[in-house]
């Protein structure tokens, strides 16, 4: 029997206020065709908790440039869905964030990708993003309205990241979830941008002892090696990986593309993760119960001893699974070998 998902993202809008250059989506101000209504958007609601009660993370582009996100929201929240919002804040304001409360938002995660306004608007692609971002957290903490920080890491901001953890702190976020640049949308430009693959090992090491010196979460996402790292640490220093030494991570693994999480598009379109643009089914034309449980794209997924390479060969590929998303981007094969991995399998 096929577990319903625990965690899905919705991006219920392509259109946005800024211009990132490391959009996944590449996503503009020209909404495209064929972006779901609001029945439609109601209608796969009411879909989801037919099959389950997973965390919704309304995202987009900016969902906040779509009017009936916070109907959305609250029709979500009534059919017992945990509705979490991902923006860039700098469209939040007094008003805007009484009504995502009032649509049962649990938890506002905004993108910072620099300690300083120089780097995080040059990522923005809009001068004022980051002072936007800042004021858009203080209407979330007036508005008592929880609130973490995503952070994607590329070269261009790696030296930073000591800093964002720093200022994530200060502002009182609940969490900061880091992301290994995947070049695919927009990002694609920013392939020589990604961070070499001892670089990526030192950081995902570096960002484990600091679980031990800061009192919010951290996360590490679409860098599934980190559960691996995890693990090696905990048994060279004599911990046990349980869920009461490692929390909510102990429970998780590292690519969930299609085991435990999904991407939906703007247009219907159902994918293992948004960075894997390889198109499982459309809600349009299938149940999303049948997409999940039946196309062949999650069920390859699924079977982690189909894995390609190295990856088929390793001891952690239960915990780690490398990054499919990676590697399509690499091979073409969404089950090829993680390209980013340099731990060499006994």
């Amino acid at each position: 029997m096929v577990k319903p998902p625990r965690l899905i993202a919705w991006e219920l809008t392509w259109g946005c206020n800024l211009s990132c250059v490391h959009c996944r989506g590449a996503s503009t101000s020209e909404i495209p065709e064929g972006e779901l209504s609001t029945d439609e958007a109601k209608h796969f609601v009411d879909e989801i908790a037919e099959i389950g009660d997973p965390i919704l993370i309304i995202t987009g582009g900016e969902p906040l440039t779509r009017k009936d996100v916070f109907e959305v929201a609250r029709y979500a929240t009534d059919k017992g869905l945990r509705v979490a919002l991902a923006t860039n804040g700098t469209l939040l304001d007094e008003v805007v964030v009484k009504k995502l409360k009032d649509a049962g938002v649990q938890r506002v995660s905004i993108s910072i990708d620099g300690s300083t306004a120089k780097t995080h608007d040059e990522f923005r692609g809009v001068p004022g993003a980051f002072e936007g971002a800042m004021r858009g957290i203080e209407y979330l903490k007036k508005g008592g309205l929880g609130f973490q920080i995503n952070t994607t890491i590329t070269k261009r901001n790696l030296d930073e990241i000591p800093a964002i953890l720093e200022l994530s702190t200060e502002i009182g976020a609940e969490a900061l979830h880091i992301f290994l640049l995947v070049p695919t949308g927009r990002g694609k430009n920013l392939e020589k941008e990604e961070i070499p693959p001892v670089e990526y090992e030192r950081v995902l090491n570096w960002f484990y002892d600091q679980q031990k010196n800061v009192s919010i979460q951290l996360k590490a996402t679409c860098a599934p090696h980190y559960f691996r790292i995890m693990r090696q640490r905990a048994k060279k220093e004599g911990i046990e990986v349980s869920v009461k030494t490692h929390g909510y991570e102990a429970m998780t693994r590292g690519c969930l593309g299609g085991t435990s999480f999904c991407f939906v598009s703007s247009t219907g379109d159902v994918q293992p993760c948004g960075y894997l643009p390889v198109v499982a089914g459309n809600i349009k034309e299938q149940s999303f119960k049948e997409i999940w449980e039946d196309s062949k794209l999650f069920n390859d997924l699924r079977d982690f001893d189909s894995l390609g390479g190295k990856c088929g060969k390793c001891s952690y590929k239960g915990v780690c699974g490398g990054c499919r998303a990676r590697a399509y981007a690499a091979t073409g094969d969404y089950m090829a070998e993680e390209p980013y991995c340099i731990y060499v399998p006994r």
